[in-house]
């Protein structure tokens, strides 16, 4: 993929190191001469432009990216960019950083963000998951909050223990698509019977996670 990244900071730097690396074609623009630092990641292009000008975008070719990541430290640049490479160069995958989880809200759809990545509530859910025993943890949004991967981590006491999969009595709109056991990924098949310590995934949509909770509990 051609990759735009908006953003030439530590955490721009971090993402398109990682995507050269594993083989695609990565551009990283910033509007700040001094964020320019080809010799970090010599195999990436470098565009020195205001990722809020039209104009410097289309010098930049931002229409040729399959992908455009928003990742300034400014929340309003991330939406403005968001909507300009949706909007005006039809760009097929936009993700955008979220820097303060109140503005959350407002990465949506709407604004051509079709993914919004919000560190601090990563981190929040993730310190939860390593916690969190017996109760249902919300990992990762997934499609603007259509559906989300959630996480139950089972006790040790739990009622389920040696029962098969199947008798998880999950609601229509969720899926258990992994169970976690002691270093190991394990593919739930309907005859594989639940341990108690298992830290189950989910993808449910949020309507339907209360009733996730009541399977397992």
């Amino acid at each position: 993929m051609r990759v735009a990244i908006a953003g030439a900071g530590s955490v721009g730097r971090s993402i398109g190191a990682e995507l050269v690396e594993n083989g695609h074609q990565v551009m990283l623009i910033d509007r700040s001469p001094e964020a320019m630092k080809p010799e970090r990641i010599p195999n990436a292009e470098w565009v020195l432009a205001d990722a809020c000008e039209v104009s410097s975008l289309e010098d930049a070719g931002l229409q040729t990216c399959d992908v455009v990541i928003a990742c300034t430290g400014d929340d309003k640049v991330n939406l403005v960019l968001s909507l300009l490479a949706k909007t005006e160069f039809a760009v097929n995958r936009v993700v955008g950083r979220v820097n303060d989880p109140r503005n959350e809200w407002l990465f949506t759809d709407a604004w051509g963000v079709d993914v919004a990545v919000s560190t601090p509530r990563i981190l929040a859910a993730l310190v939860e998951e390593a916690v969190t025993v017996g109760d249902l943890v919300r990992l990762f949004t997934l499609r603007q909050g259509q559906a989300n991967l959630v996480e139950v981590t089972l006790p040790p006491h739990t009622t389920m223990a040696g029962r098969p999969v199947r008798d998880l009595n999950l609601p229509r709109d969720a899926a258990l698509v992994t169970i976690l056991r002691g270093g190991r990924v394990i593919v739930p098949s309907p005859d594989e019977p639940i341990e108690p310590g298992d830290e189950l995934l989910f993808v449910a949509s949020p309507e339907v996670e209360d009733l996730v909770r009541r399977a397992v509990s």
